[in-house]
């Protein structure tokens, strides 16, 4: 496990009931939540190198989350994992996400926080 997963200056994305406030707004935030394993870890790591992106490790869970719109390569993922990653293994290790999905190309997933951002996907 790297430095940045273990000592990440992220803050968690989870709050206490006390300190949610709802105002009616809307988030632009999307993420996916992975069952622990080899490939959500590689996965969690990559995209905590980009500092917009929010890990948060639980005892069974990892969670990626970011604000506007995540983008996973699917070559760049595998390549520092160390083997294949393809978009089917990506979508078995995310147990669930929010937002927008949008499968672009064989090696391009993205999520999208905003409706309207996803627009051109749409035939």
């Amino acid at each position: 496990m790297s430095e940045s997963a273990r000592n990440s200056t992220n803050q968690n994305v989870f709050k206490s009931m006390k300190d949610i406030k709802f105002d009616q707004t809307i988030s632009h935030q999307c993420g996916v939540t992975m069952n622990d394993s080899v490939e959500a870890r590689a996965i969690a790591e990559f995209m905590d190198e980009d500092p917009a992106v929010t890990v948060t490790h639980n005892p069974a869970t990892i969670r990626v989350d970011g604000e506007g719109k995540l983008v996973f390569k699917m070559d760049e993922i595998g390549e520092f994992l160390g083997r294949e990653m393809t978009a089917e293994i990506f979508e078995v290790n995310t147990s669930t996400h929010y937002g927008r999905m949008v499968r672009v190309d064989e090696n391009t997933i993205i999520l999208y926080g905003n409706m309207e951002d996803m627009f051109e996907y749409i035939e």
